[in-house]
């Protein structure tokens, strides 16, 4: 029974047009980013690596590869993709009750529990094809233009260098992870739909909520630094960069598999993983004692 759940709710998100909305806006930012980088990318490396210029002789010509550009765009994309997956969560149950279906769908021979997990499931779907759809255009697009090479990530005062054959696993972890982290988006997405009888309000408070933690992240208080911030699902958010710092040996070489602080990405991970836990939790809870007058 929760298969069928499944395939109906994976049914209703993409038979929307706007479901194809994110598809084709990743597509398009990803493909503008990789033209300008192929046509003036030099400026674009040295505005990057500016703050680096002083400490380290930068070989711009073996930087500018596929990996690095893959990673410049993620940097670029990933922090706006949450609106994208909002569009699509928020929409679930509060869609449901401004189309007057709600109490259809509710009365159905499956427990309120089911439909909430079914439609939480249609939407970590959705964010995994859209996730794997950007893997194929920002990583094996960029490869197939730009070729590869090592891979060099600044950071601030610091530069990390991996060796080719150890770039790919990093991408597939930093994209699974962040699957983790949109999905977080999704379930809270989710929960605000139980709560609305409209689909704007979901989506409303999603972005709203993103945008404020994002912003007492950025203001870097101490205040904030010490209660809030560690806590904030949306600090955790950005633990895919993680993967692309590397630890050295005595001599500065980069120690090939390494990952600078996996205790911190282990932590990142169970935190967002008890968010939709509690999301999700949330949800159901008040849905099962939800009076559905629509």
């Amino acid at each position: 029974m929760f298969a069928e759940l499944l395939k109906i709710e994976l049914f209703k998100i993409f038979k929307r047009p706007r479901t194809f909305i994110a598809f084709g806006a990743i597509a398009l930012i990803v493909l503008l980013v990789q033209f300008a980088l192929k046509v003036n990318g030099k400026d674009f490396v040295q505005f990057y690596t500016d703050s680096q210029a002083d400490t380290f002789e930068i070989p711009y010509e073996k930087i500018q590869n596929g990996y690095f550009v893959c990673v410049a765009v993620l940097h670029m994309i990933l922090i706006h993709v949450p609106l994208l997956v909002a569009l699509i969560a928020g929409d679930m149950i509060s869609g449901e009750a401004g189309l007057g279906t709600l109490r259809l769908i509710a009365g159905k021979p499956v427990s309120r529990s089911q439909l909430i997990l079914a439609k939480f499931s249609a939407s970590t779907v959705y964010v995994v094809l859209l996730l794997v759809w950007m893997a194929f255009f920002a990583l094996f697009g960029s490869m197939l233009v730009f070729g590869t090479d090592d891979l060099v990530v600044f950071r601030e005062n610091d530069m990390h260098i991996m060796q080719s054959g150890d770039v790919l696993w990093r991408f597939f972890a930093a994209f699974v992870f962040a699957a983790l982290a949109l999905t977080t988006i999704a379930a809270m997405a989710l929960m605000f739909s139980v709560f609305s009888e409209n689909s704007l309000g979901p989506i409303v408070a999603t972005v709203c909520v993103v945008i404020v933690f994002t912003i007492l992240q950025q203001l870097r208080v101490p205040v904030f630094e010490e209660t809030i911030n560690p806590w904030s699902f949306t600090t955790h958010m950005l633990g895919w960069k993680g993967f692309f710092y590397v630890t050295r040996d005595a001599e500065g070489a980069t120690i090939t598999g390494s990952v600078e602080n996996p205790e911190a990405l282990l932590r990142s991970g169970l935190i967002l993983l008890g968010y939709i836990v509690l999301f999700v939790g949330i949800s159901i809870r008040v849905f099962n004692k939800k009076d559905i007058l629509s």
